[in-house]
């Protein structure tokens, strides 16, 4: 029974897997969501997205969130350290430090945050940004050192002040 199971797993795996490396849109690939389970379809439509993606980093962030946040973490952290590995911009950084977050993984977000800090320590959105999560964490002193050095920049920025308002009551960011 294990072994007939394992072959129909085996055998569906390799059917997606040459079905998304011919598939160029969800639409000339209905059959990989319609009928299937849900996490078949989304496991396909991923792989679609992925091939989509190409080299692009946002793009590819996109994807391995929605691997990320379905409890697929190993092959959402395969994305995210692929395009780490490979000169990221302070963008990609934060991007991915956000789907950490998201994840309820602070600790790897922390890790994220501080690299755009390191790459970018004076941009002011960046900095209420990230300030405001240190605040929801807790880390209070943190995010307020964080607070003035971004309305030190940007005194007017009423998003920056309003994520900052919120970091103290619970809101999570929003950009």
């Amino acid at each position: 029974m294990k072994v007939r199971m394992l072959v129909l797993v085996v055998g569906l795996v390799i059917g997606v897997m040459i079905s998304v490396a011919g598939a160029k849109s969800p639409e000339s690939a209905v059959h990989l969501f319609a009928g299937q389970t849900a996490d078949a379809a989304a496991d396909a439509l991923a792989e679609v997205a992925l091939l989509q993606a190409g080299g692009g980093t946002w793009e590819r962030i996109v994807v391995g969130r929605v691997y990320y946040l379905s409890g697929r973490k190993d092959r959402g952290r395969a994305i995210f350290d692929a395009i780490l590995a490979d000169k990221p911009e302070p963008s990609d950084w934060i991007r991915i430090g956000r789907v950490y977050y998201e994840g309820g993984d602070w600790a790897e977000a922390k890790k994220m945050f501080e690299k755009v800090l390191e790459k970018k320590p004076k941009d002011a959105d960046w900095l209420a940004e990230i300030g405001a999560y240190f605040n929801l964490q807790g880390d209070r002193q943190r995010a307020e050192e964080l607070f003035a050095r971004s309305f030190a920049k940007e005194s007017k920025n009423d998003r920056n002040t309003a994520m900052a308002a919120g970091s103290y009551v619970g809101v999570v960011p929003k950009r």
